[in-house]
């Protein structure tokens, strides 16, 4: 790892230029999916706050026994200085519960991952999406899906999720892969479980203590600890730190990666087996 404002530089232009390897559409559209509180749209500010050159707090953030987003949101990730948006979009909803779903369902999490759900939708669960739902998108394209799903656990809080939405990971995780969507996921919080690395966040990956963490959230996923990524998000921070912004930005960068190998699967489809035709 290299934590230099060049190595920031490097990460800010490769996701800034990046855009599908695919025709159709021109953003990768990732949801952010975790318990209530596990720092979904706090990651968004965070990624929303390297790039603006200073904290700020556009995705509202709610307690950690409430979700404050409701409905599904879409934010575009803005180049620095009022450039266009990048080829990145992240997707927010209410957080997971328990082994229950604060205002969502499976049937509703699926109809956002197929595109189906209109931007600003608010979930129920007494009225799950439908046809019959104004604004629901019945033939939607590959702009309108989702191309990967980022998992957000909160890392101060790995047992507790054992006892609790466990079940609720593992059955996502299933559905959403029968969809051959790529899933990732990424570990907030993690200054609150090694002191060192809350001192300095560049120990992020010589601390035991967060590769057993990080190894624990694999267990709980039924993920590979490569698809798992460390990130700090800033809460309480007024300015932005170099070290924290490329720890932000090398986690777009994996979750770009992923995304892209969707595309480049849809790619592969619309081209189709090649006739031979005996000449």
């Amino acid at each position: 790892m290299e934590w230099t404002e060049e190595k920031k530089a490097s990460l800010m232009k490769t996701v800034s230029s990046y855009r599908p390897s695919c025709n159709e559409g021109n953003q990768a559209r990732v949801l952010l999916l975790g318990p209530v509180g596990s720092g979904k749209s706090s990651f968004i500010s965070s990624v929303q706050s390297v790039f603006n050159g200073r904290v700020t707090n556009r995705a509202m953030v709610g307690t950690s026994s409430t979700s404050f987003t409701k409905k599904l949101q879409s934010f575009n990730i803005h180049g620095q200085k009022g450039e266009d948006p990048t080829g990145l979009v992240l997707c927010d909803i209410a957080g997971l519960a328990g082994e229950e779903m604060t205002g969502l369902t499976l049937h509703d999490i699926l109809s956002v991952i197929k595109g189906h759900a209109p931007e600003g939708h608010k979930f129920s669960p007494d009225q799950p999406l439908r046809s019959e739902t104004v604004g629901y998108v019945k033939k939607p394209g590959l702009k309108d899906k989702i191309h990967c799903v980022a998992f957000v656990v909160d890392a101060s809080k790995i047992q507790t999720y054992q006892k609790g939405p466990s079940t609720t990971f593992r059955q996502l995780r299933k559905h959403i892969s029968d969809l051959d969507i790529h899933q990732v996921a990424l570990l907030t919080q993690i200054d609150h479980i090694c002191p060192e690395t809350a001192k300095d966040v560049t120990e992020v990956y010589k601390s035991r203590i967060i590769q057993d963490t990080m190894k624990k959230a694999g267990d709980l996923l039924g993920m590979s600890t490569s698809y798992i990524v460390p990130v700090k998000n800033y809460s309480s921070e007024l300015d932005l730190n170099v070290n924290n912004d490329v720890l932000l930005l090398r986690a777009v960068d994996h979750i770009l990666q992923y995304a892209d190998l969707y595309f480049q699967a849809n790619a592969l489809q619309q081209k189709g087996p090649k006739m031979d035709l005996g000449i």
